[in-house]
C-alpha cells in the first residue's frame, strides 16, 4: 500500500504546525540509514516518525527502533504501517519533554547507548538538538535531516556567514559534517526548500577544558548577538569592565578588534576559562 493509500485510509490531514513533511524515495531513505552506520547492535531512537516509512527502513537494520511522535493522529496509521516488525516501539509524546535515558532504559531494561536517526521539523530543529546535547545523554550519534541552510550553519567556518553560536555549540559537543543534500521533490507535501542529511558523531569528552560551562555558553551567545561588533564591545553585555575584558584578550593573545564570529572554538574556551576566574 503507498504512501498515499495508507494516509487517505485513516483521513489524515497534514498539520503546518508540526512541519509534516514526509519522504517516500527509498534511496534517501536508505542513504539515511547508511549514514548512520546502523546495524543489527543498534538501538535507535527516532524522533517524528510521521508514517513510519524511515522507521521501516532503520527496523531492517537496527536491532530496536524507538520512534517518537508527538501528532496523536499518526498513531493508529504508524500501527497499521509497521505491523510486520516486531523491533518497533512506537511512543506518543513531545522529544523536548522524554528523558531518552530513562525512555531507554524502561524498554530495554539497561542503560545503553543509541543513536538518533530522524527527518526532523523544520521548526524545532536546533532547540532539539542542543536539548539532546546539553542533557548530555548518552547519545552515539545523530543523524537528522534538516533544511539545507540550517546544515551549512551545523558546519560553517569562523568567520563565514554560516557560522553562528549553533556552530560553536555543536563543535563542542560533537563533530557535524554534511552527509549530503535532498531535493525537496521526494518530500510528501513538497516542501519550499531543499534539505540535508547531516551526521553528528557525539564526542566522548570535550575536546578542550572548560572550567565552567555556563560561562562558555554566556560567552558565545554575547559574540554572536552583536556579530558586527568587535569583541570589545561584544562582551559589554557580561557587565565585565573594560579593562579586564581587554586584559584577558591580551593573555589569550586575541585581537580585541576582532569580531566574535572569527573565533574558534578553542579560542571562546580560552576566554571563558579566564572569565571563569573572576565571575
Amino acid at each position: 500500500m503507498s504512501l498515499k493509500d495508507i494516509l487517505g485510509k485513516h483521513n489524515f490531514k497534514f498539520k503546518k504546525r508540526f512541519g509534516q513533511n514526509f519522504i517516500t524515495d527509498p534511496g534517501i531513505l536508505n542513504k539515511i540509514v547508511s549514514s548512520g552506520e546502523i546495524n543489527s547492535e543498534d538501538i535507535v531512537v527516532e524522533i517524528g516518525p510521521g508514517a513510519g516509512t524511515l522507521t521501516k527502513a532503520i527496523a531492517q537494520e537496527a536491532k530496536l527502533v524507538i520512534a517518537i511522535e508527538i501528532d496523536k493522529d499518526l498513531m493508529p496509521i504508524l500501527a497499521d504501517n509497521l505491523l510486520d516488525f516486531n523491533n518497533i516501539r512506537v511512543i506518543e509524546g513531545d522529544a523536548l519533554k522524554i528523558n531518552l535515558d530513562q525512555l531507554v532504559e524502561e524498554i530495554t531494561g539497561e542503560q545503553k547507548p543509541y543513536k538518533i536517526v530522524a527527518n526532523l521539523p523544520y521548526y524545532i530543529t536546533s532547540p532539539l538538538v542542543m536539548h539532546f546535547l546539553e542533557s548530555e545523554f548518552n547519545i552515539q550519534r545523530i543523524v537528522i535531516m534538516v533544511q539545507k541552510e540550517v546544515a551549512q550553519r551545523f558546519t560553517g567556518e569562523p568567520g563565514t556567514k554560516d557560522y553562528g553560536a549553533l556552530t560553536v555549540s555543536l563543535n563542542y559537543y560533537s563533530k557535524p559534517k554534511i552527509a549530503f543534500f535532498v531535493s525537496r521533490n521526494v518530500f510528501t507535501p513538497k516542501p519550499d526548500v531543499d534539505s540535508a542529511v547531516v551526521d553528528l558523531e557525539i564526542r566522548k569528552e570535550p575536546p578542550y577544558q572548560v572550567n565552567n560551562i555556563n560561562i562558555l555558553r554566556k560567552l558565545i551567545k554575547a559574540a554572536f548577538n552583536q556579530r558586527r561588533k568587535t569583541l570589545t564591545n561584544a562582551l559589554k553585555v557580561l557587565n565585565i569592565e573594560k579593562a579586564i575584558i581587554a586584559q584577558i584578550l591580551e593573555d589569550t593573545k586575541i585581537d580585541p578588534k576582532r569580531r566574535g564570529e572569527t573565533l574558534t572554538l578553542e579560542e571562546f574556551v580560552k576566554v571563558a576559562n579566564k572569565l571563569s576566574a573572576i565571575i
